[in-house]
């Protein structure tokens, strides 16, 4: 089974008001998550977005969490991306094969 990677958006931070717009989002607050069968990682963190521009505005309750990622991923970066994944693939194989194991005592 191939792995899965998704985002979880958990918390959007928004100004009241910026160059006159209403909730204007600067923070992302979110989970990278990976799944394989019944084997499952994340990672977490916050993204903090450069606002200086709202030539591309949305209105906050027009936002779709396609329009967040795309945010997520630009701020981030595919280099990070890419570090998060083989992060997340190495996990997920440790789970599968641990490096570590405790068996029981022989004599228990």
């Amino acid at each position: 089974m191939a792995i899965v990677y998704d985002w979880v958006v958990s918390q959007l931070e928004c100004y009241p008001e910026k160059d006159k717009k209403t909730d204007v989002v600067f923070n992302i607050h979110w989970r990278y998550t990976a799944k394989d069968g019944d084997y499952y990682a994340d990672v977490y963190g916050s993204q903090v977005l450069n606002v200086d521009s709202l030539k591309n505005f949305k209105p906050y309750a027009d936002l779709t969490k396609d329009d967040v990622v795309a945010w997520l991923e630009a701020a981030i970066g595919e280099e990070k991306i890419t570090e998060f994944e083989t992060s997340l693939a190495s996990a997920i194989a440790g789970q599968k094969n641990p490096p570590v194991v405790t068996p029981p005592l022989p004599w228990a």
